[in-house]
């Protein structure tokens, strides 16, 4: 495990079933993932343990859309509570790259990732932990985090 490790914490207006749904369902998924700005063309979640999670973040740039895949493995699966995956960047096929190709010298070739979701009344408190990314990754996800509550907001 490394010792770069991103903590964040969002407290969302919904129940913890949906937003279970938001890491679990194809659909959801690609309506909040990703930083501001990105979309998911591609969001392939085999939700079991051992399954696979391949999954294509786009964003524009002035040469047209540029692509980033990933793909990992659910490790632990606890419907509406907690779930934990691995995550690598990847082609389009889903073989591993080596983190320095895609420009990102020193990252680790696997991450993990493990969302724990607590049930407080109404709402839901979601915490999220990626160990291997540098703290300061938790700008990314907290945009994809304000992606959801707005997605949340539409249902």
């Amino acid at each position: 495990m490394s010792d770069q490790t991103c903590v964040v914490e969002q407290i969302l207006d919904a129940p913890a079933d949906l937003v279970w749904q938001m890491w679990t369902n194809s659909d959801h998924f690609k309506q909040w993932y990703g930083p501001k700005g990105f979309s998911i063309p591609v969001a392939h979640l085999d939700v079991r343990v051992g399954g696979k999670r391949h999954v294509c973040m786009e964003m524009p740039s002035p040469n047209g859309p540029k692509q980033m895949w990933s793909i990992g493995e659910h490790l632990e699966i606890i419907p509406n509570q907690r779930l934990i995956y691995t995550e690598s960047p990847s082609d389009a096929d889903g073989n591993v790259i080596d983190p320095a190709a895609m420009g990102m010298p020193g990252f680790p070739a696997v991450t993990q990732v493990t969302i724990v979701l607590e049930a407080i009344g109404n709402q839901t408190k979601m915490t999220l932990t990626h160990v291997g990314v540098p703290a300061q990754a938790s700008n990314g996800w907290g945009q994809a985090f304000s992606k959801m509550v707005d997605y949340i907001a539409t249902m």
